[in-house]
């Protein structure tokens, strides 16, 4: 993927969600001002690709308590380089829950939801904003969870009890989105 496909990604992309809609011309605009955006060193903005884990009941998704950030978040981190944000979100996923690749299951190619939030200073790192391109991923929740030495924990959360672990704006849109799933998407 290059910055042509995001882009593509971008312009495809409905949203019934205003501050979500916000966020797609403000990421067009930092796509083509940055050529390097795949890169988590361009400042003020670089892309990164998580994914939102669903299991096949569409009931339960994935969500990690990050070291780093001692938050819970869906699966996702950095580019590092790679313009296929698909790939970066699948291999996150891979990396950060222990689940094999061939039992990670890709939904659909299309941007599930977008998210651009902002990241504090910190030494060697400056105050940044992340462009956060997020795919829809299903796993079968029968699987044991072996984690990643970047989590403290990962576990299967019932939809409903998501705003327990993380109430933040964009959670909530993926939660909604999630509900609305329902009979899409059969296995």
């Amino acid at each position: 993927m290059h910055r042509r496909q995001l882009l593509q990604l971008l312009d495809h992309h409905r949203t019934r969600f205003l501050d979500e809609a916000g966020f797609l011309g403000r990421a067009r605009r930092l796509v083509h001002a940055h050529p390097d955006i795949f890169h988590r060193d361009q400042w003020p903005a670089h892309v990164t690709g998580s994914a939102w884990v669903v299991n096949p009941a569409r009931d339960r998704v994935i969500l990690l308590h990050h070291r780093k950030h001692d938050r819970w978040f869906q699966p996702g981190g950095h580019a590092d380089g790679d313009a296929d944000v698909v790939r970066v979100a699948l291999r996150e996923t891979h990396e950060e829950t222990g689940i094999a690749p061939d039992a990670i299951r890709l939904l659909s190619p299309a941007l599930f939801d977008l998210d651009i939030h902002s990241l504090p200073e910190r030494p060697g790192c400056p105050r940044h904003d992340h462009v956060d391109l997020r795919f829809l991923v299903e796993i079968d929740d029968h699987l044991p969870l072996p984690g990643s030495d970047e989590a403290h924990e990962v576990r299967w959360v019932a939809l409903h009890d998501v705003p327990r672990y993380n109430n933040n704006r964009s959670t909530y849109r993926m939660v909604e989105k999630t509900r609305r799933l329902r009979g899409r998407f059969a296995v």
